[in-house]
């Protein structure tokens, strides 16, 4: 059984690199569980479809969690509905941003 909240902790260590706040604060993971084949499936989303940090940033959590699972296979799947938005940004990533 995988530890939800520490994996969250872990992707806050990964950060979209347009706009320097890590992928949990930003709003774009929205789940992180554990499949009945074993697998890590991680939904979420990208600020925008066009998004050319996209692939990196996939990979990057692919990676990380690699790192703690390494028997494990990591599923990303990009969600799309809902859409992400300005308020989807955590508290602490609005007072990176600037805009509380």
């Amino acid at each position: 059984m995988i530890d939800g909240e520490f994996l969250f902790q872990q992707l806050r260590t990964i950060e979209d690199p347009d706009v320097h706040i890590n992928v949990v604060d930003l709003g774009l993971i929205y789940a992180i569980e554990e499949n009945s084949d074993g697998d890590i499936v991680v939904a979420m989303t990208l600020t925008s479809p066009s998004c050319p940090m996209g692939n990196f940033l996939i990979e990057s959590i692919k990676r990380t969690l690699t790192s703690i699972y390494p028997d494990r296979e990591i599923v990303v799947n990009l969600i799309w509905d809902p859409p992400w938005n300005r308020n989807m940004i955590s508290e602490e990533g609005k007072m990176e941003l600037g805009i509380l």
